[in-house]
């Protein structure tokens, strides 16, 4: 027989999500009249946008005729015209179109990326992180280097590079998930300083940067300078303009960003994307170019504040318990702290007691023991109702 890959043994018992959606079904197996709310999983809800349903709807129509079919592109690395739009209009021209390559999505590229740095490199992950940079690390077989960088409250959510040992990746998520903490400039540069001095390569996710609402903050870690010769950068149009069913995103390797030898990264990234992917869906990079259009973006910062309307309910509604909880003003996540209190404990507390779905901040990491995540995605009166429930909890 053959044997299974070793690197899953390091895996924990079940991934995060699926373990919420058990305890769900299970409060429903007792109790079928539950009215559920879920301010769990950060799953979008709201329908799309005019200039996005119309571009994709006329895709779709142009693919049935014999005029505007069309196959596998000549190039994986995606559509020209979206590439030049992305770098024109997200990255201010401070990034190439050819430093760019569309995708299904930030997490298929996290996982790309792992397979370019190989199961060698050693990794350091912010703690608590969105559970992928983790179990992807392991599956690829870095489970021997890897190390955590906590951000809590007292450090303001962002790491001591002090006392931190080198490492060859470093994945950093702004507005980070699961907190909610937006990083300023002035904390990115040290992280490109530290970076630099120490030959790493920074995995910057900024799939949460359209919820940046502070004039200061950065949405990118190209608008540090050096950056680009340490750092690659995914990102996603799934939370901002709702394509979480759609599936598009993209990923910067900046054609300054070199290995060891002094060879540029950017070469073997296209090897791995037209080895291993034929492409983003035509039809969706059709809606993403349409959503890039003055009437696009128009339409994505409506509905991020539709999203940050709902996360102001949220914290209304913690803080009135007294409960201290961060994020939820650049970010669709409000984290909320518990003292004393263990994740999975108030979770079951909150499904059982108040019907409402949460995630246990344990899910992402040590540093997330008695945190909850709350997410923001949902509808208005699913929202309020959700939070005038968490007001008459008692902690």
């Amino acid at each position: 027989m053959v044997k299974r890959n070793p690197h899953f043994a390091g895996l924990s018992e079940g991934y995060l999500f699926p373990e919420i959606a058990r305890r769900r079904r299970a409060l429903l197996e007792k109790n079928p009249d539950a009215k559920i709310i879920s301010l769990g999983i950060g799953n979008t809800t709201e329908p799309l946008t005019p200039a996005v349903a119309q571009a994709l709807e006329l895709a779709a129509r142009e693919l049935g005729t014999a005029d505007g079919y069309s196959g596998y592109a000549d190039d994986s690395a995606g559509l020209s015209a979206l590439r030049e739009q992305i770098a024109a209009v997200l990255y201010k021209g401070r990034i190439t179109p050819r430093e760019i390559t569309i995708s299904d999505g930030a997490k298929c590229d996290i996982g790309r990326l792992q397979i370019l740095f190989g199961g060698r490199a050693t990794v350091c992950i912010q703690d608590p992180a969105y559970p992928v940079y983790v179990d992807g690390s392991l599956i690829a077989g870095a489970g021997g280097g890897l190390q955590y960088m906590p951000c809590r409250p007292e450090n303001d959510f962002f790491p001591d590079l002090g006392g931190l040992k080198r490492a060859d990746l470093i994945y950093f998520c702004s507005p980070n998930n699961p907190t909610g903490a937006a990083a300023t400039k002035t904390q990115l540069a040290e992280l490109v300083a530290f970076a630099r001095q120490n030959k790493s390569i920074i995995i910057f996710d900024a799939a949460y940067s359209e919820f940046i609402v502070e004039q200061n903050l950065p949405r990118s870690i190209y608008e540090i300078p050096g950056a680009d010769e340490v750092a690659v950068e995914v990102n996603s149009f799934s939370k901002s303009i709702g394509f979480t069913g759609v599936r598009l995103g993209w990923c910067v390797v900046p054609q300054k960003l070199k290995f060891e030898d002094g060879r540029p990264a950017l070469p073997d990234w296209l090897r791995i994307i037209n080895t291993l992917f034929n492409g983003a869906s035509n039809i969706a990079q059709r809606g993403g170019l349409a959503a890039l259009t003055p009437a696009g973006r128009r339409e994505t910062q409506n509905l991020v504040a539709y999203y940050q309307d709902n996360a102001k309910l949220i914290l209304e509604g913690l803080r009135q318990t007294g409960i201290q909880a961060y994020g939820g003003v650049n970010s669709p996540y409000i984290w909320a702290h518990f003292p004393g209190q263990k994740s999975w404990d108030v979770f079951e507390k909150i499904l059982n007691e108040a019907y409402v779905v949460t995630t246990p901040g344990a899910g992402f990491g040590p540093a997330g023991e008695s945190f909850i995540r709350f997410s923001a995605f949902g509808r208005h009166g699913d929202i309020d109702a959700a939070a005038q429930r968490l007001k008459r909890l008692k902690f």
